[in-house]
């Protein structure tokens, strides 16, 4: 089943479902992607005051088109994960055990993907918040407070997936990214105090 060729309610409807995905970095990702349109509709309704506004709402686009279809990636990747560990068991020796270390290392990728995605959301937020149009700074905070909600959970899915290696460069770098995130939601939400 491909997740963006869902209707949303049908959508809404998987991830309230039984089973294991899409979780949460599905939701993540499709957050960020949101976050991500939300800028780009702010830029379009701001080119009367902001020359740079058309080029602002193309980054948006793009990140957009980099974020939705993680929403996928990551719970094909969780699955194949899931199913590695169902294959794993007692006495299947240190070849099974590595073959699942990398299920969840791989199924770890996706959720890092998400968490700089919505970092670089976030970050571009910001700069919608300081030069967008003054009636829909609104709309620009809350993209940056989506994208850097979206890059904490994305952050907390690496670590859970790789728990085996808190000190892995990507646990690190994910966290890195969500505090970037959120340091520049928080910044767009003081541009107008």
């Amino acid at each position: 089943m491909e997740l963006l060729d869902l209707r949303l309610r049908d959508f809404l409807d998987e991830i309230a479902g039984e089973g294991r995905t899409p979780g949460g970095g599905s939701v993540a990702a499709l957050v960020t992607a949101m976050a991500a349109g939300l800028l780009a509709k702010v830029a379009r309704g701001s080119t009367g005051t902001w020359p740079e506004a058309a080029g602002i709402a193309a980054q948006a686009e793009s990140l957009r088109a980099r974020a939705a279809p993680l929403a996928q990636a990551d719970a094909e990747q969780y699955e194949a994960a899931l199913l590695a560990r169902g294959q794993s068991g007692e006495g299947q020796g240190a070849r099974q055990d590595f073959a699942l270390g990398q299920a969840y290392a791989k199924a770890a990728e996706p959720p890092l993907q998400i968490a700089q995605a919505a970092s670089d959301v976030a970050q571009l937020a910001l700069t919608v918040a300081q030069n967008g149009e003054a009636a829909l700074w609104a709309d620009a905070v809350t993209a940056a407070l989506l994208a850097a909600a979206a890059a904490k959970a994305a952050a907390e899915l690496v670590a859970v997936n790789l728990t085996a290696s808190a000190g892995d460069r990507r646990v690190l770098e994910a966290a890195k990214v969500a505090e970037e995130a959120a340091r520049a939601a928080e910044a767009a939400r003081a541009v107008r105090e």
